[in-house]
């Protein structure tokens, strides 16, 4: 799906898409969007979205499965309540097991 240039609506599109107890990472959204240096961008994104109900953006970590978003969330811990709701474990802020539960947009998206 590379395209010289994305918006945000192609950021929701793709974390529409992440299935329930499974996360994916800024930067694996910028390169299925074909923007490899993306993640910034990807970013800004979340952080605009958050009054919007069906877009889960909790599911969307860095590249090491810290929750570095959760300062855009109402509390500072409702963005692990909402993945460990959905059987993510967290622990000081990363998801363990996060290679299990890591889902690639290039690769399941194809």
């Amino acid at each position: 799906m590379a395209k010289d240039k994305f918006d945000f609506q192609d950021v929701y599109e793709v974390v529409k898409l992440i299935p329930k107890g499974r996360v994916t990472s800024y930067g694996a959204i910028a390169a299925y969007l074909g923007m490899k240096s993306g993640a910034r961008l990807v970013g800004w994104a979340m952080n605009a979205v958050h009054e919007f109900k069906n877009i889960p953006v909790h599911r969307v970590l860095n590249r090491n499965g810290l929750l570095t978003g959760k300062m855009h969330f109402p509390t500072p811990t409702k963005m692990q309540e909402l993945l460990e709701k959905e059987g993510v474990k967290i622990i000081e802020d990363q998801v363990q097991n996060f290679d299990k539960v890591f889902w690639d947009p290039s690769i399941e998206l194809l």
